[in-house]
């Protein structure tokens, strides 16, 4: 299976923070309120938070090996 990790569309994020809650990994912060954002360290790529997010703006990419 490749390797994914999420991406954030920072110009429509909203900041509401439920991608946070359901990260199993706490790879996702909202600095000051501002919108998301993604540790790509911890990240996992397994999509919940995409499936999550209200606005639809976090996109799951397949990394290049």
């Amino acid at each position: 299976m490749a390797k994914r990790k999420a991406i954030v569309n920072v110009r429509d994020c909203v900041a509401c923070g439920c991608c946070i809650k359901v990260c199993p990994r706490d790879a996702i912060t909202v600095p000051q309120g501002i919108h998301a954002k993604i540790d790509e360290e911890l990240c996992i790529g397994c999509g919940k938070c995409a499936k999550e997010c209200p606005a639809s703006v976090i996109t799951l990419e397949v990394l290049k090996q």
